[in-house]
């Protein structure tokens, strides 16, 4: 059977914020001063972000989403095209041997999408198959993942796939609205790639679950409006995952005769501290496990789909993870979602075909 590995991580990201110069200069003011506001701000788990749009220098919040739609476009193309660059270089393969390309983002979209006018300036191949994946949020990394490896598995493609996120471009006006107090003091923006290749050296893709809890759809959404896309995260979120996390990883190690022991390595999505607490107490992980996700939400921030890439590509880097090793992949999202991903490394150490220097 055909293995399909991911061989190869490339991350862009745009200027530094420091987050409580944002709070300081701009949040503070926003939100009139609220201590609840404060609180939410300060325990985030985040040092520092990175945006297209530094809200102490450019005030978006009462921006139409035509416009912000507009400038979706022009920031998200350099910012991929570096990512995916970075990422095929890595995993040393040409633009015009990638046979599929999957795009994923929940906050833009332009046609012809960045897809077609990524792989123009990228050099892809004319006949170059193209997948986009839109508006499932933070957990979408997984499910293109997924396709992508089918198809590298099925068809010998050359796949890449790229998350590319500016929640930047969303910014609301400051309200009294709790959830918008922490979407405003969490999310990020981000662009991450990865190569999958048929039956090379790198991070096989093992298998997949997924588990969607209907009944608590409205805890966490996406709502386009007409100023852009608004976030709702209810509080119950944590309780929520903390009902499904175990079920589901126990179900995507069970399938290959694994247990929580047998993991070498995990690359969670860190949608928030709490998110973290969470999955570690129900998993019975030590804190050193969850060490590559805190340092990613502490530097990064939540970067929403390409979150958990920029988790795994530091995994790697400090663990380097010898052949054989396994690593489960896993993030969340509206719905409520989860979605998890089995990797097994294979051809010895993978740190320099995976992961950053």
């Amino acid at each position: 059977m055909v293995n399909a590995a991911v061989q190869g991580v490339g991350i862009a990201v745009p200027a530094p914020m420091d987050q409580q110069g944002l709070w300081d200069d701009c949040f503070k003011a926003a939100y009139g001063g609220s201590r609840l506001a404060e609180r939410i701000w300060s325990s985030s788990g985040v040092t520092t972000r990175h945006g297209v749009v530094d809200p102490r220098v450019e005030d978006v919040s009462g921006w139409g989403t035509g416009d912000r739609m507009r400038r979706y476009l022009s920031e998200a193309m350099p910012l991929g095209k570096d990512a995916v660059e970075s990422a095929l270089g890595r995993a040393g393969v040409a633009a015009a041997d990638v046979g599929l390309f999957s795009v994923v983002s929940c906050t833009g979209y332009v046609t012809p999408g960045i897809d077609i006018l990524l792989a123009r300036d990228l050099g892809m191949p004319a006949s170059v198959q193209r997948l986009v994946v839109g508006h499932m949020g933070c957990y979408a990394a997984v499910p293109a993942l997924a396709a992508v490896s089918d198809a590298v598995r099925a068809r010998g493609l050359v796949g890449v796939m790229l998350c590319v996120e500016l929640p930047s471009l969303h910014v609301q006006p400051g309200t009294d609205d709790v959830q918008q107090m922490v979407a405003h003091a969490l999310f990020s923006d981000a662009a991450a790639a990865v190569v999958v290749r048929p039956d090379a050296p790198g991070l096989d893709v093992v298998d997949v679950v997924a588990s969607t809890d209907v009944a608590h759809h409205g805890d966490m959404t996406w709502d386009v409006t007409d100023t852009g896309f608004r976030m709702g995260l209810s509080p119950n979120v944590p309780k929520v995952l903390a009902r499904h996390v175990r079920g589901v990883v126990d179900e995507l190690l069970g399938r290959h005769g694994l247990v929580i022991a047998d993991v070498s390595g995990w690359a969670v999505h860190p949608g928030g501290p709490r998110i973290l607490d969470v999955v570690e107490e129900r998993l019975g992980l030590r804190p050193e496990h969850l060490a590559a996700s805190r340092s990613v939400l502490r530097d990064y921030g939540n970067c929403s789909s390409a979150t958990v890439l920029m988790v795994l590509d530091r995994l790697v880097a400090s663990s380097q993870p010898s052949d054989g090793e396994h690593i489960v992949a896993m993030a969340f999202g509206p719905g409520l979602t989860l979605y998890a991903t089995l990797l097994r490394a294979r051809g010895g150490t993978t740190s320099g075909r995976l992961s950053s220097p």
